[in-house]
This record gives structure tokens, C-alpha cells and sequence, in this order.
């Protein structure tokens, strides 16, 4: 089993930027980031193919987030700017580890293998 392992976050005024890592210990095929905060539900933020070639964001993050991805590494990444107090939450890295190249999804329960989270808070 693919271990991920999320780094990166922490406290942050709004409108400032962080960085967030995700380090996989194997080989994974399309990645995305999710998010949960204090009494939510766990939601999408973004994904990411195998290849690069193809993102998904969710509409609130959209023009703030990017994410991105180096296979040599077997890391990928989310650049967050413009940060607002309502991005407060764990952050988690997901990975599918099979199936297309090209593929995205942002449904949590097509991946395969989650990381421990890291704690993002945004202060007003």
C-alpha cells in the first residue's frame, strides 16, 4: 500500500500563501487534495492526472489554488494564495492507483490511498 504523507501547513493571515506538499512512497496514478473543517463534511478542492495534462478545482478555489505534481518525486503539490479565514481546515492528499493516465476525479471514494492531513488555519 502507497503511504502519503502531507506537509505545508499551518497559520496564515488572510490573504497571504502556503504551499502544501504531499510525498507518496510508491507509484500513484491521478492525485487530488481534499479538505474538512470543524463540523463539515470532507470536500474536494483539487486533482491532478498522472500526466499533469488534466486539473480539476473545485469552484471555490478556483483562480486562488494550483495544483501540480512532480512524478520524479512522487510529490504532489498545492500552491494556495489568496487565502481566506473559510479555507480553514485538515487538508488531505489522496492518490488513485490505477486506471487512466489522464484521468481526475473529485470523488473521494474512487482513491485509493489518503494521507494523515495537515492542519491549515487562516486568520482574519
Amino acid at each position: 500500500q502507497v503511504q502519503l504523507v502531507e506537509s505545508g501547513g499551518g497559520l496564515v493571515q488572510a490573504g497571504n500563501s502556503l504551499r502544501l506538499s504531499c510525498a507518496a512512497s510508491g507509484r500513484t496514478v491521478s492525485m487530488g487534495w481534499f479538505r474538512q473543517a470543524p463540523g463539515e463534511e470532507r470536500e474536494f478542492v483539487a486533482a491532478i492526472s498522472w500526466s499533469g495534462s488534466y486539473t480539476n478545482y473545485a469552484d471555490s478555489v478556483k483562480g486562488r489554488f494550483t495544483i501540480s505534481r512532480d512524478n520524479d518525486k512522487n510529490t504532489v503539490y498545492l500552491q494556495m494564495n489568496s487565502l481566506k479565514p473559510e479555507d480553514t481546515a485538515v487538508y488531505y492528499c489522496a492518490a488513485t492507483l490505477r486506471g487512466s493516465y489522464y484521468y481526475t476525479t473529485n470523488r473521494g471514494l474512487e482513491y485509493d490511498a489518503w494521507g494523515q492531513g495537515t492542519q491549515v488555519t487562516v486568520s482574519s
